[in-house]
């Protein structure tokens, strides 16, 4: 049942700002039309939605579809609740045209091209997939006809056989996405052909215009699928899906009795129908382009990310469309619940079939059947060694397409004493390597002394984001845009903290008064360990600051006379005299040079040094001045380890020092003319297979709880392939994302069409059959992110034929073409031996050994 309510265009605050106060007893549209003169009264219905239907929502935006009358060629807009019936359309299509109900029939008029007879009166538009902004074909029958509307097909044929009011479908061509090649189809899937169409297409069944574009799919299996706006990343999965043979034969049989409609997970049953329809269709013989309207309509409903008509990624489609499918066609109604256990020392083929038992007693679906395989999972904790084996399901392969085992890191080296500028240093280190395998590589490069030690930061927004002080945080989590600074400092200094010395300038904008100047963070931040064992004062700061930015000053500069330079020069020596005795109690002997502390420093040397205007953040967030008082001691904050201390630059003051050292901080990696020819070089798919299984640390936001020391550790992982199903899909990782960029990746990567040998990679060494496999289909996508565009190459196994699926447009191409920097996804089957009898998912696990045939 619909309610209705009226929306009225009142002002969120009307009561307390304009209406006046006689009338807050008025009728809200009564009000409306009284204090804004009028407007207009919307009518909205309360509907039924949500997976039950039993939640209540308001329909703000009713359908508005485009009537085209026939063949007055008449045109009218018409608003309609996505909840009525296709008899109310066709009830108020007559009354806006004046028509005898009698005597018309509508269609679906999708693209200009009647797409479907809209004849079950009782079905409601949602369900018949009624989008906004449609076109509907309002046909008035001819008055001599005998059955009105009922003598009508939905192919548009009469009872007579001949062609009806009904024009056949032409293809037109279309934009780079390919939006072409309407079709009439029927609602059962098969192909009604009139006897004058059958003639028509005699002998052209298999039909290829001069572009090569497929105007009828002729053979089963050449049936293109229309675009519908940026659905090609929809159109090459599905064709791919679609032409698994495995997949072809179950939805083409009685799969319904399958259908788990009680799954909390699935979708109750819709998702499997739907693509169990659109395969259908797309097998069936003489098929003008399928238009996958429906199916779509159900993914918008259950996978709201794939709604609208943006580009999106095939894969992920994919992984949603292969999982839902598996949730939709569970034969296991009840899950029950089983506790998975550590292999503590038992064989491993013992886990592994006691975990593949577990798995299929609560997932067992054609998909299971077809997709999944399993792989060893091995963490060893980097403190106490403890090692932990696990067997997972997995539905596809993630490969990675970066070969290479090391990586270039650029980071910019500090010194917290000023005795030298500021140095980029690029070094190489392992790419699955440790924080402590890249400060080694800095220290061998900027020859660190014994008794000096590095720390290393990252730098976001011209302030320290975090100190890396974990040796075992991976290099993966450093991203190659990040910013890394790495200061130098004794090693061994006691009770001290850290003083984070903050750049700010000045920043206005034009028209602004100098009032008004704000000072905002820019360049990098400098680091100086601070004793805390005796007071400190105002001026002990800034004397060390002096000595952190002494390697910049600038010596010749008219605003700043040799004299200034000589006391700064004079005053700063005096200190490092003075250093080894005021630094005893917080540094060891032989670490005396290296304090930053310029204790029992006579005041009067630092009236030589131009005072630097500093402000320090206290321990209740208040700036002090530093710049007055240099007595003064200064109460440090006892919760922190940093000291932020500000130093705010005018541009009198930059005229003095030449700060571009420490302004422009490099990234990580900076991607290069020579770097990215680099990258393009091809790969075999063997070596994106090895980096895949390769031993490498856990990302910080991964860690793994280690039973044995009761917290969560940075473990290393090792993934071995233990079981390969039937169909292995591998995805190449060709795009990569970062905080501030993402780009796609367009290395050739060299893969096998034929006999992809596996046997070496399986860990399982009991399986003593050969793992080979033959690619039968694959998906690509040509362009950069965003706006590129997806094809798919797939091979008809009963011709031993390739063709590409560019949505409707299908041709056939060479074997040699189907390799390209484009491919993305790759579809191999198992190459059956006389050793194989038809073994589901790869080796025969004693708790789970069903073939696929008779797991149907």
């Amino acid at each position: 049942m619909m309610n209705c309510v009226k929306l009225c265009r009142l002002h969120t605050s009307w009561r307390t700002r304009h209406v006046p106060a006689d009338i807050f007893g008025t009728p809200s549209n009564i009000v409306c039309q009284q204090w804004y003169r009028g407007g207009p009264i919307l009518p909205r219905k309360v509907i039924n939605s949500g997976l039950s239907q039993t939640e209540l929502a308001v329909e703000v935006y009713p359908l508005r579809l485009q009537l085209h009358l026939m063949p007055k060629d008449e045109r009218s807009t018409i608003r309609i609740s996505k909840k009525e019936t296709i008899r109310q359309l066709h009830k108020k299509a007559c009354e806006m045209f004046s028509l005898i109900p009698e005597l018309v029939c509508i269609w679906d008029y999708f693209n200009h091209q009647k797409h479907a007879l809209m004849n079950d009166m009782d079905k409601m538009l949602d369900d018949a997939n009624i989008q906004m902004d449609q076109d509907i074909l309002v046909e008035v029958a001819n008055d001599n006809s005998a059955g009105g509307v009922n003598s009508f097909h939905e192919n548009g044929t009469a009872d007579n056989g001949t062609v009806a009011l009904v024009k056949p479908s032409q293809p037109n061509f279309s934009n780079a996405e390919g939006l072409s090649l309407s079709k009439g189809s029927t609602r059962n899937g098969t192909a009604e052909l009139s006897q004058s169409q059958q003639l028509a297409s005699s002998g052209t069944d298999k039909t290829y215009g001069s572009s090569g574009v497929s105007t009828r799919g002729s053979a089963c299996g050449l049936t293109g699928l229309l675009n519908l706006g940026n659905t090609c990343f929809m159109n090459s999965a599905i064709q791919c899906l679609v032409h698994t043979p495995e997949f072809a034969r179950y939805f083409r049989e009685d799969y319904y009795q399958e259908i788990n409609r009680q799954n909390p997970l699935g979708m109750v049953g819709e998702l499997a129908l739907a693509f169990g329809d659109l395969l259908r269709k797309l097998w069936a013989p003489g098929r003008t382009p399928v238009a996958p309207r429906p199916f779509k309509a159900k993914l918008a409903r259950f996978a709201p990310q794939f709604s609208g008509y943006n580009q999106h990624d095939s894969q992920e489609l994919l992984a949603f469309l292969l999982d839902g499918l598996h949730e939709d066609l569970n034969r296991v109604k009840h899950k029950p619940y089983i506790k998975s256990k550590d292999a503590d020392g038992r064989p491993d083929e013992e886990v592994a079939d006691e975990y593949w038992a577990n798995h299929i007693a609560r997932n067992d679906s054609i998909i299971v059947d077809v997709c999944q395989g399993q792989y060893k999972s091995t963490l060893v904790c980097p403190v106490c060694n403890k090692v932990s084996v696990t067997f997972d399901p997995f539905m596809y392969l993630s490969l990675p397409l970066q070969s290479a085992t090391s990586r270039t890191m650029t980071v910019t080296i500090f010194t917290c004493d000023g005795s030298a500028l500021p140095a980029a240093c690029t070094v190489t280190v392992p790419k699955q390597g440790r924080c402590r395998d890249l400060i080694q590589a800095l220290g061998n490069s900027c020859s660190l002394k014994q008794n000096e030690k590095l720390m290393l930061a990252e730098i976001r927004g011209h302030l320290i984001h975090r100190f890396l002080e974990d040796s075992l945080i991976s290099l993966s989590s450093i991203k190659d845009d990040d910013h890394l600074a790495a200061y130098k400092m004794p090693k061994s200094i006691k009770n001290s903290k850290f003083l984070q010395l903050i750049h700010r300038r000045e920043e206005r904008e034009i028209g602004i008064s100098q009032s008004n100047v704000g000072w905002k963070p820019y360049g990098t931040p400098l680091v100086s360990p601070i004793c805390c064992d005796d007071v400190t004062t105002r001026g002990d700061i800034q004397l060390i600051v002096h000595r952190m930015l002494s390697p910049m000053l600038r010596t010749e500069n008219p605003g700043f006379n040799c004299v200034s330079r000589s006391k700064t020069a004079a005053a700063a020596a005096a200190n490092a005299s003075r250093l080894a005795a005021s630094s005893e109690a917080c540094v060891d002997s032989s670490l005396a040079n290296d304090d930053p502390r310029q204790k029992d420093v006579p005041s009067s040397k630092l009236e030589n040094l131009e005072k630097l205007p500093l402000q320090l953040v206290d321990e209740n967030n208040a700036c002090i001045d530093l710049t007055v008082g240099e007595d003064k001691s200064v109460k440090l904050s006892s919760s922190s380890v940093s000291i932020l201390v500000f130093a705010d630059w005018s541009q009198k003051l930059l005229e003095n020092y030449d700060t571009r050292y420490i302004e422009n901080l490099p990234e990580v990696t900076k991607y290069g003319p020579a770097t990215k020819k680099a990258r393009t070089e091809p790969l075999s798919l063997y070596s994106c297979l090895e980096a895949f299984l390769r031993e490498e640390p856990l990302v910080p936001e991964d860690m793994w709880y280690c039973p044995t020391c009761k917290e969560r550790r940075q473990a290393s992982k090792k993934l071995d392939l233990w079981r390969l199903p039937e169909v292995l899909v591998i995805h190449l990782k060709r795009f990569s994302y970062s905080r501030s960029m993402k780009h796609k990746l367009e290395t050739f990567v060299n893969f096998p069409i034929h006999d992809f040998d596996l046997t070496k990679y399986v860990a399982n060494k009991n399986n003593s059959r050969r793992q080979l496999y033959e690619l039968y289909a694959l998906t690509n996508h040509y362009g950069g992110m965003g706006s590129g565009h997806y094809t798919a190459h797939i091979k008809l196994l009963d011709e031993n034929r390739w063709y590409n699926f560019d949505d409707s447009h299908i041709s056939p191409i060479n074997e040699e073409d189907v390799k390209s920097a484009a491919a993305y996804v790759l579809f191999y089957r198992r190459v059956k031996t006389d050793h194989d009898h038809s073994v589901s998912n790869g080796t025969v696990s004693s708790a789970g050994q069903q073939s696929i045939s008779s797991r149907k």
